[in-house]
């Protein structure tokens, strides 16, 4: 096994977390991202790679990462993943947009785009800032600032300075019947 495929194989169960976490924070959609997901082989891409996944460690990832896994398909200009004790403890995509495009459990397709996508996975709290859009065909959300926990599905959104926050829920009928 090469040295590329030892830390693929190790970022697999940060990944399928942060997963979890970024479809699960559409607070209009109540579906989950599809749980088949989690159990497919994840690729990652990236220009440059820095780091271990080993112990407590910060690994960096540069020049364009791509991460894929099922319908899974995260795009960003850099990945920075903190570990302790050689379990993931946070991730952060830089480099805007960071795109996220996933299907849910229910078939419906699911996007994501911000400046920067933060990930605690020890407070379960993942933190879009800047130009964040988040849609489905269920409706959208959009702002400069979006924070949404995993354990108690709360989720804060605002604008910085004078910018609002946008959502729009689409009646039953306009969503195709679904939902």
């Amino acid at each position: 096994m090469s040295r590329n495929d030892a830390r693929r194989r190790a970022a697999v169960p940060f990944a399928g977390m942060l997963l979890a976490a970024l479809v699960a924070a559409f607070p209009v959609a109540g579906a989950f991202a599809r749980s088949s997901d989690r159990q497919k082989p994840m690729d990652i891409e990236a220009g440059r790679q820095s780091g271990t996944l080993t112990g407590d460690s910060v690994n960096q990832l540069s020049g364009g990462v791509h991460i894929t896994q099922g319908s899974l398909d995260i795009t960003s200009n850099g990945a920075t993943i903190t570990l302790a004790g050689g379990d993931p403890t946070r991730a952060v995509f830089t480099g805007g947009p960071v795109s996220l495009k996933q299907e849910l459990d229910d078939g419906t397709p699911m996007s994501a785009r911000a400046d920067n996508v933060d990930y605690n996975l020890k407070t379960e709290i993942v933190v879009f800032t800047g130009n964040v859009s988040i849609t489905n065909p269920r409706g959208s959300l959009s702002g400069q600032r979006v924070v949404y926990n995993l354990k108690t599905g709360n989720v804060e959104s605002g604008g910085e300075g004078s910018g609002k926050v946008k959502v729009r829920i689409l009646p039953k009928s306009a969503q195709g019947g679904g939902a």
